[in-house]
C-alpha cells in the first residue's frame, strides 16, 4: 500500500493515478496532552489502522494524483538518522577528492558512526530545495529511505526489518565546507522525502533494490542497495545500539557514487525501485 499526505494536510491511498482520500481514518487517533510523544502518532497506529484504510480506500472516490500537492510522508519523525558515506565506491570517490570531501569526514562508517539531520529540513517532493549558500558548493544525492514502525533498542539484525513501517525516496542534500557534517546538512529544505511512504509489505526485502538520480537528464548517480556496506538490518541494529528508535524516525540509508554539484535552476530527478520517480526543482535563497 503506498500512503500519502497531500494538500493541506489530506491522508490518502495511491492508487495507480489516483489518490484516494482516507483522512477520516484519523479520526482514530488518540487526542495528545503534554508531555507530548516523541514518536509519531501516525505511524505509531499504523498496524490498527491499516484494516480501516483499506476499507475507506475501497469507498473512496480517486481524484487524479496529478492534481494534489503531495506532503511529506511523515508527518512528526522524532529524528532523521543518517549514514555517512555507505557505498564502497562513494568511499572511494570521496578519498579520492579531498578537495570537494573533507578528511575528517570521510572514515569508514564503523568508525565514523552515523549522524543526525534537523527534522525541520524536511520537505516534499513537490517542494523546491532552496540553496542557502548558492556560492558555495551543493551537492545532490540519493537514498533509500526506512521509516521506523515500531520501537526498539538494541535490535537485532535478524529482527530489524520488523520495525520498519515502509520506505520512500529521499534527497540528503549537502554544503560542502568544513562545518559539521550534520550542520551543513540540516539546512531548511535539504532533506526530501516522498512521494509517498511504501508499506513494509508491499516493498518487501530492501537488499537488492536500485536507485538513481539525473541532473538536467545528465546521469549522475546509479545504484544498487545489494552495494551498501551495512545494509539496511545493520543499520537499524547499528542506530538503536546508540539510540531508542520510534515509530515515524527517519533513516537515511546513504548514497553511492556519482554526487555532484546542483545550481539554482537545476531539476533533479530521482528513482528508487518499488517506489517512484520524482522531479525536484532546485532555487537560491
Amino acid at each position: 500500500m503506498k500512503l500519502c499526505f497531500f494538500n493541506e494536510g489530506r491522508f490518502g491511498v495511491v492508487e495507480g493515478d489516483l489518490v484516494k482520500d482516507v483522512s477520516s481514518v484519523l479520526d482514530r487517533l488518540p487526542n495528545f496532552r503534554p508531555p507530548l510523544p516523541r514518536f509519531d502518532p501516525v505511524i505509531a497506529a499504523l498496524p490498527e489502522l491499516l484494516p480501516a484504510i483499506r476499507d475507506a480506500a475501497a469507498a473512496a472516490t480517486g481524484v487524479p494524483l496529478a492534481s494534489v500537492r503531495l506532503l511529506p510522508p511523515v508527518g512528526n519523525p522524532g529524528k532523521v538518522v543518517a549514514a555517512p558515506v555507505n557505498y564502497v565506491a562513494h568511499l572511494d570517490e570521496a578519498i579520492a577528492e579531498p578537495e570537494t570531501f573533507s578528511a575528517a569526514h570521510v572514515r569508514k562508517i564503523q568508525e565514523s558512526g552515523l549522524f543526525l539531520k534537523a527534522t525541520s529540513s524536511i520537505i516534499g517532493v513537490q517542494d523546491p530545495v532552496t540553496l542557502r549558500f548558492p556560492d558555495r558548493r551543493n551537492d545532490h544525492e540519493i537514498e533509500l529511505v526506512a521509516i521506523i514502525g515500531k520501537a526498539g533498542t538494541n535490535i537485532s539484525e535478524a529482527d530489524a526489518l520488523d520495525h520498519v513501517a515502509g520506505y520512500t525516496l529521499g534527497l540528503d542534500m549537502t554544503l560542502r565546507g568544513p562545518e559539521e557534517r550534520s550542520f551543513r546538512k540540516s539546512i531548511d529544505s535539504y532533506t526530501v522525502l516522498g512521494p509517498w511512504l511504501v508499506t513494509a509489505d508491499e516493498f518487501g526485502d530492501p537488499a537488492d533494490v536500485e536507485i538513481f538520480l539525473e541532473v538536467n537528464g545528465e546521469h549522475r548517480q546509479k545504484a544498487r542497495t545489494k552495494d551498501l556496506i551495512l545494509s539496511v538490518r545493520a543499520l537499524i541494529a547499528f542506530a538503536s545500539s546508540f539510540y531508542t528508535l520510534q515509530p515515524g524516525d527517519v533513516l537515511m540509508t546513504g548514497t553511492p557514487e556519482g554526487v555532484g554539484p546542483v545550481r539554482p535552476g537545476d531539476t533533479i530527478r530521482a528513482g528508487v525501485e518499488r517506489i517512484g520517480t520524482v522531479e525536484v526543482s532546485v532555487t537560491g535563497a
